[in-house]
């Protein structure tokens, strides 16, 4: 027999209450069948209505109890605590930005920490972020007091430190800042920590993403900072969420000598151009503008030749770490290891906030569509 849904089970698949859906079936919208004299409903049926009615059902229920003063994405814009996160890229460090997030209180010259290098036996094929998360995971087995969560700016800074002296040696650090110690591990170019400074301060931070919400779930269940980095971590090697800049930079390689051919063998097998468009901004990425915006300083961007062939579609942040990465002569992966290095700052800041709510409050009802006993 066809997988049927309880009336709770289809209320929940909704987003209303049982009555409601015995309205929807007076109405026609839905067809009642009774199933040792209980109404039942067709998952197809309920599905359908769901769509039409654009539903947000249980799933979404549970994120609608987020409140958070963290970030706002409005008008394909992005503030941290109600101030420009493009503006403050252009005139804050990230140290101070991580703070501004974590407490809301602005600072100048904060200073993070001098990292300590976590030893790590690892294969060749290990990538930068194969070697972030284990360093997360070595640092919180080393940390005695890593269940203090109230120690968890503490812990946030000396973790960041000790991930970015955990990544392989490129060349000496110019300075103390993050930015330095950073771009040492990255690039043999000279050094330009401002325009890392940039990127790290752009993808601080992106309201509930979905690596976010791993890490306010893991928060909730009261996961000490070390654990609610690697649930993040975890949620960030999707293929459809942080891997993406490593797929744009390999794309820019090969657009560096033919553009156009680039260009026509994806079309040609039918696979889209990486880098562009977003599930949230709608005709604008403000982050991929303006760190497209400070690379043009350096140079001629491959990625320019790029945008000026897609009519339809606008370049996203994953595009413009790519040219970073190219321009520079890092590593194909390097963007993914800056967006898991600057992501830290915000899932210890929504860590934070989920510290004072109820735990365990995110605790969903699956809508159960197998075989029934």
């Amino acid at each position: 027999m066809e997988s049927m849904l309880t009336t709770n089970q289809a209320a929940r698949r909704l987003g209303v209450k049982p009555a409601t859906v015995y309205a929807y079936v007076s109405r026609g919208l839905l067809t009642s069948t009774k199933v040792n004299r209980q109404s039942m409903f067709t998952v197809a049926e309920v599905e359908a209505l769901a769509q039409r009615t654009g539903a947000r059902g249980a799933v979404a229920a549970v994120t609608d109890r987020i409140r958070t003063r963290i970030s706002l994405l409005e008008s394909d814009r992005l503030f941290y605590r109600g101030r420009s996160a493009v503006q403050l890229s252009a005139t804050k460090r990230f140290e101070d930005v991580a703070h501004w997030l974590w407490t809301g209180i602005d600072s100048t010259g904060l200073e993070f920490p001098e990292g300590q290098e976590i030893w790590m036996a690892l294969p060749d094929s290990a990538t930068l972020t194969d070697r972030v998360r284990v360093a997360v995971a070595l640092a919180g087995a080393g940390d005695p007091l890593r269940f203090d969560l109230s120690r968890a700016i503490t812990t946030a800074k000396a973790l960041i430190a000790d991930v970015v002296e955990s990544l392989p040696l490129q060349q000496r650090p110019q300075g103390m800042d993050v930015t330095d110690r950073l771009w040492a591990r990255l690039s043999l170019a000279p050094a330009q920590p401002e325009v890392l400074n940039t990127a790290l301060i752009l993808l601080a931070d992106h309201d509930l993403a979905i690596s976010t919400m791993a890490a306010r779930v893991a928060a909730s269940a009261r996961a000490h900072p070390y654990a609610v980095v690697s649930a993040g971590l975890g949620a960030l090697e999707g293929q459809k969420h942080g891997t993406a800049s490593t797929l744009a930079h390999r794309f820019l390689q090969q657009a560096e000598a033919d553009p156009m051919g680039a260009i026509a063998e994806h079309l040609r097998a039918g696979r889209p151009i990486p880098g562009f468009g977003h599930h949230v901004y709608r005709e604008r990425d403000p982050r991929a503008d303006h760190l497209l915006t400070v690379l043009r300083q350096h140079g001629e961007l491959v990625a320019d030749k790029v945008i000026a062939t897609q009519q339809q579609s606008f370049p996203n942040i994953d595009l413009a770490l790519a040219q970073l990465g190219v321009m520079f002569k890092m590593a194909p992966d390097a963007g993914e290891a800056i967006f898991a290095i600057a992501r830290i700052v915000g899932w210890i800041a929504h860590a934070i906030e989920e510290y004072a709510e109820p735990g365990l409050r995110f605790r969903a009802l699956g809508v159960y569509t197998g075989d029934r006993p």
